[in-house]
């Protein structure tokens, strides 16, 4: 509920009355002794559902928007008229349903904008904070980034600006994501810059990308689309019914700080195109939280004040959500096709293992499958190492020919269309106490001690190349 407080400016005092009283609304009238143009200060309590209409019905009657009006909360009203009131505007078609008004849709959304001092200093700060949260591969310490990330007011003013039609409030929003995104990748490749040439994580390349909280943000597939989705419409729905946004902030921030943070980081290891799925997650959220806000904005009945502008805002927010709207058609074509691809890998190194481990004889058994890739969106497998384990004292057959001619029927690119690609197919021995499971440790990798291929290749134990 709110507590309504109207200055009523000279000779309008009885219209505004009426209009009360017509409506059947409690007031209280304080005399306005300031001097200036206003004659008298009406308060009254309304339900929230009852605010916009009342405010329209008073403009109708004469109060011009240049007059104060102040909405406050108010936490408690007794009184068997005002419960009557609600019911009235609970049931009324006129009413506003669960939504808050669009004067205080308009002032909140303005609200969360933050200043651009605070702006960018918070952003910067979720950036690094989620960086060595993902180089740590620490799932708390990312959650901890989002929590302070600046980023759903931004993509809540963009949204209610179109709806109202209120270009200043859009633009701001707009630039104010385009600088997020831009501050947010900056900063993150700078920190990850200085952890590395520092010597602070001297991780290799292929030590950074394994890291598990920044491999799975490296190849983003189509059910990251209904996560941004779903965070616009909560953000919307949170925003117009007038309850606390914090925790939906949360959410906005978990489809897009992390992901800026890994396109950092490869910028800062020297492989951006290592994280160009990344990239993309962050583009096709920015667009999705954009326009679940809009469409459910424009569905709970926001529109401008002026109903001469109704034709100009609504043509505006038909054509923005149409651009949106292809953009996220677009990017979801490539998930659609990152998603193939991942499902493909995940056969291929199946099938791998499998071949692998049919070319076997005696106690010798496939440990471990690792399969290096190439490309973007569709992955196309450019390497395999397959780690054998094998009972000391035996030697295990060479399997690294054979293999790399089964497995190239299983690489003729993205929906099994194309020529078969070249694949380097390398086998690694390692003798351990059980060769089934692996148990009791490997003792002899990498050019330690161990069992050799008599027809290895010198600089790795065990080694043939296919």
């Amino acid at each position: 509920m709110r507590l309504v407080q109207v200055m009523v400016p000279a000779g309008k005092r009885e219209a505004v009355l009426s209009a009360l009283d017509e409506e059947g609304i409690d007031y209280v009238l304080s005399d306005e002794t300031s001097g200036r143009e206003y004659t008298a200060v009406v308060s009254f309590p309304l339900p929230t559902e009852a605010v916009e209409p009342v405010l329209a019905e008073l403009r109708d009657a004469g109060l011009e928007r240049d007059a104060y009006t102040v909405v406050l909360d108010a936490e408690t009203v007794i009184s068997r008229r005002f419960e009557e009131l609600e019911e009235r505007y609970a049931e009324d078609e006129d009413g506003n349903g669960d939504r808050i008004a669009r004067e205080e849709l308009e002032a909140r959304a303005t609200e969360m904008s933050p200043r651009l001092g605070a702006f960018v200093t918070m952003t910067v700060i979720s950036a690094v904070v989620a960086t060595a949260g993902l180089l740590l591969d620490s799932a708390a310490v990312v959650v901890g980034s989002m929590v302070i990330a600046p980023l759903i007011g931004p993509a809540m003013a963009a949204s209610v600006g179109t709806v109202v039609d209120d270009e200043e409030l859009f633009a701001r929003g707009v630039k104010l994501q385009a600088l997020g995104a831009v501050l947010a990748v900056a900063s993150a490749a700078a920190f990850a810059a200085v952890l590395r040439y520092g010597q602070v994580v001297p991780f290799s390349v292929e030590e950074v990308f394994s890291i598990a909280e920044v491999r799975e943000r490296l190849a983003p597939d189509v059910l990251s689309l209904p996560i941004a989705l779903g965070s616009g419409v909560a953000g919307a729905l949170s925003l117009s019914s007038g309850v606390s946004t914090a925790l939906v902030g949360v959410m906005i921030a978990a489809a897009l700080v992390p992901p800026t943070a890994v396109v950092g980081i490869g910028i800062a290891w020297g492989r951006p195109s290592t994280v160009a799925g990344a990239a993309l997650l962050v583009v096709v959220n920015f667009v999705a939280i954009n326009f679940a806000a809009l469409a459910t904005l424009w569905y709970k009945g926001y529109r401008p004040e002026s109903f001469w502008r109704l034709d100009e805002a609504r043509a505006t927010t038909i054509r923005r959500v149409g651009v949106l709207g292809v953009a996220i058609l677009l990017s979801t074509a490539v998930l659609g096709g990152v998603t193939v691809a991942s499902y493909q890998s995940a056969q291929f190194e199946t099938a791998a293992h499998e071949e692998a481990d049919a070319l076997l004889t005696g106690e010798a058994a496939v440990l471990d499958v690792a399969v290096t890739y190439g490309g973007f969106p569709f992955r196309e497998p450019t390497a395999v190492t397959v780690t054998v384990g094998h009972p000391p004292g035996t030697t295990p057959p060479r399997i690294a020919d054979e293999l790399s001619r089964r497995l190239a029927d299983d690489t003729a690119g993205p929906f099994g269309l194309g020529e078969p690609a070249a694949v380097d197919v390398s086998v690694r021995y390692v003798t351990v106490e059980d060769a089934s499971t692996g148990a009791a440790g490997a003792t002899g990798t990498d050019g330690t001690a161990g069992s050799v291929d008599p027809a290895g290749s010198a600089g790795a134990i065990g080694s043939a190349a296919g």
